[in-house]
């Protein structure tokens, strides 16, 4: 299909939910700037989506961790003279286990890149949006979103963030014509689990994942028709809304339930292009989890 001449941000679009919504805008005309940190994937998706849907796809390979990498991106948007007419803010980390024992450089490096970056690309581009009155951005939140969860405290609590943030926004642009869209996943087979060393619990285990196509698909409908919200799945829509009839300290209790450890059930993810990305990462760092060396360059100051 011919290409539009409009152009989607997608960060983390090489893998997981990021990489079938960078497909789903190709397909429908859409050129592309995808984003993750990962060169060499990063080229492989680009020669992908640019030979099957004769679009063009431009990288950027940044860290979202790092500060001042939601601004390089932006000022490398505005060096080619492009025009971002959706924004989608994908790319998101948890890390798993008791708060008391995880590393707080890493807790820290979660917030900067589920909130800070997020924040920043949306600042960014809905500045420019509103100014001539048209465009669109996806933040990708959580079901966990609306409900606290132990033993992945920072996450949920930056997912409740981005939930909040894109509701106060909605209301904020809602005379103009541009719209934003809060995603609201449940456990998706993407390289999530892996990245934040989950896979030994009841979440990753026992739970039937959705698949990234379906929850893309989702997204994508409520992007284009201008949704508040997005929550993919019969079971997902079900969960939170048992979730909301729950006290706070009941539906904590729940959630407590699914990241508890767990040592039998599932023993991998099914979704090829997160497990392609996971075997070139692990390739050039030597890791078994898909992901960089923390704090590369930068350092958080308490």
């Amino acid at each position: 299909m011919k290409s539009n001449n409009k152009y989607a941000l997608i960060t983390g679009g090489t893998s997981g939910i990021g990489y079938e919504l960078s497909k789903l805008f190709a397909m429908d005309g859409y050129n592309l700037i995808i984003v993750s940190r990962s060169d060499e994937r990063l080229e492989e998706v680009a020669r992908e989506l640019e030979q099957q849907c004769d679009i063009e796809v431009k990288t950027i390979a940044q860290d979202l961790f790092k500060p001042g990498a939601a601004k390089a991106i932006y000022e490398q948007t505005q060096q080619w003279g492009i025009t971002v007419d959706a924004l989608v803010n994908n790319a998101g980390q948890a890390e798993y286990g008791a708060f008391i024992d995880t590393d707080l450089n890493r807790d820290i490096d979660i917030i900067h890149l589920d909130v800070i970056a997020l924040v920043s690309l949306t600042k960014y581009y809905l500045k420019e949006m509103v100014a001539r009155n048209d465009g669109k951005i996806l933040n990708v939140s959580s079901s966990l979103a609306k409900s606290a969860t132990p033993l992945m405290a920072v996450y949920a609590a930056a997912k409740s963030f981005v939930l909040s943030f894109t509701e106060a926004l909605i209301q904020e642009v809602k005379d103009t014509n541009v719209t934003l869209t809060a995603l609201l996943p449940n456990a998706t087979d993407t390289d999530f689990f892996h990245k934040a060393k989950a896979t030994n619990t009841v979440a990753y285990k026992k739970m039937t994942f959705y698949k990234p196509e379906e929850v893309a698909a989702a997204a994508f409908e409520g992007l284009k028709a201008g949704s508040d919200k997005v929550v993919p799945g019969i079971m997902n829509k079900a969960n939170m809304l048992f979730n909301n009839l729950l006290t706070d300290n009941a539906a904590a209790a729940v959630t407590a339930s699914i990241t508890a450890p767990s040592t039998s059930g599932k023993q991998h993810t099914e979704h090829a292009a997160s497990a392609e990305e996971r075997v070139t990462i692990n390739n050039q760092t030597g890791s078994t989890e898909g992901d960089f060396p923390s704090h590369e360059g930068h350092d958080h100051k308490e």
